[in-house]
């Protein structure tokens, strides 16, 4: 209970309180909970006092979960990610919960849940209506990027593959000065179980000789393996291995960067642990994100380090449609008994820090002015989120925001 001897009274909290009670006591399995706030004036020393009555109604169990509006989707997918089955105890949190992992999916336009009697005074039957939206997407696109310069784009994705929740994704993507290419494929129920395998194979280039007067390209693959620790927490594991070559060095290019020219085998395995207390994932307006990640490269091929970098962000609802934010992130990498090649290290600027240009910020070549890259790297930002008064389904918002960041500890300067 939110509320306290001497607060000013809101009846805005109060109906809070009121939700949270219902919540508290559904946890208890109670399903049809009715919760006033008796409030009595005095008015002689202008103060409200505030009684919560809580009538409680029958211990009630699911007696049926029925599942309308999905053509395409196969039961089973909207079923597995039911935090309550028929027979258990009902739990009016966990029906919202339904409601929210349903909605996370991404395959529904409108999820409604809601709850009716049953054959029986402690049976209740929870009525699931979804209505389908377009999981499919077929990308050709063309434009000018700050960073990338003009750039093209064409590519195929489907996320709710033959309806059976799987995601593929084939997606090519040429720049004057970067090319991407990429193939994902993720299983979310790997061996009928909650866990989310994906395979990915990858081909990058990029044109780096305004920065750092070299080329990088990779080509390599990987695997994925992922699962739910709880509803706010996940855990990943990742393996990746790729050849990277540092190529087309500029002959009066830093002496640092004219070392590494060449071709290495990295192996890399990651861990990736992820906090998301998020209402929802698509138009957040309230929660915190978070993600740590581990890496170590030596498993095989010849890079060896071990790099640690985190990002989190808070989001804070000021009114319906002014959305606050709060971001850190920030990072290190440690050689093994090796320097750090120059495609691994930390780079700043750009997309990754509004403002500057890309590898705008950290150390450089004295005499070349080349971007060398550093070891450990940290940035923030304040944002806030407004309408332009244009339509919802153009999906553009404004935003306004501070950045702030920093990178250093180069190993060679």
């Amino acid at each position: 209970i939110k509320v306290k001897d001497g607060d000013w009274y809101n009846a805005d909290i109060v109906e809070k309180v009121v939700v949270k009670l219902t919540d508290v006591v559904g946890t208890l399995g109670y399903a049809f909970v009715d919760v006033r706030p008796r409030v009595k004036r005095d008015n002689t020393h202008k103060l409200i006092n505030i009684v919560f009555d809580i009538k409680e109604g029958p211990r009630v169990f699911v007696e049926r979960i029925n599942i309308s509006g999905n053509v395409r989707t196969v039961d089973q997918v909207i079923r597995r990610e039911m935090p309550l089955v028929e027979g258990d105890a009902f739990n009016s949190s966990k029906m919202r919960l339904l409601r929210k992992r349903i909605k996370n999916l991404g395959f529904f336009e409108k999820v409604e849940v809601q709850n009716t009697g049953g054959s029986k005074r402690d049976k209740t039957i929870i009525d699931v209506k979804v209505s389908e939206q377009s999981t499919g997407q077929v990308t050709l696109g063309a434009g000018f990027s700050s960073t990338s310069g003009a750039l093209g784009e064409m590519g195929i994705r489907e996320k709710n593959l033959l309806g059976k929740g799987q995601d593929l994704l084939l997606k090519a993507r040429v720049g004057a000065t970067s090319t991407e290419v990429d193939v994902k494929f993720t299983e979310p129920y790997f061996l009928n179980r909650k866990l989310a395998a994906g395979v990915d194979i990858f081909k990058n280039t990029n044109d780096l000789k305004d920065e750092s007067s070299f080329e990088k390209s990779s080509l390599g693959g990987g695997l994925r393996l992922g699962y739910d620790y709880s509803d706010v927490l996940r855990q990943n594991f990742e393996y990746r291995v790729s050849q990277d070559k540092v190529t087309d060095v500029k002959s009066d290019a830093s002496l640092a960067i004219q070392e590494q020219k060449g071709s290495a085998v990295k192996s890399v395995m990651s861990q990736t642990l992820t906090f998301d207390s998020r209402d929802d994932r698509f138009l957040t307006t309230e929660g915190v994100v978070g993600r740590v990640r581990t890496s170590l490269a030596g498993l095989g091929g010849s890079v060896k380090f071990l790099r640690a970098d985190f990002r989190a962000k808070q989001y804070y609802p000021l009114t319906e449609k002014f959305i606050g934010s709060l971001g850190v992130r920030g990072g290190y990498i440690q050689g093994l008994g090796e320097d750090i090649r120059i495609v691994d290290r930390f780079f700043l600027g750009g997309k990754s820090l509004r403002g500057f240009k890309a590898s705008g910020v950290g150390p450089r070549d004295k005499t070349t002015g080349d971007a060398v890259g550093g070891k450990l790297m940290y940035a923030g930002t304040a944002q806030l989120m407004f309408p332009l008064g244009l339509p919802n389904e153009f999906g553009l918002k404004g935003r306004l925001f501070s950045d702030i960041g920093s990178l250093t500890n180069s190993e060679s300067t």
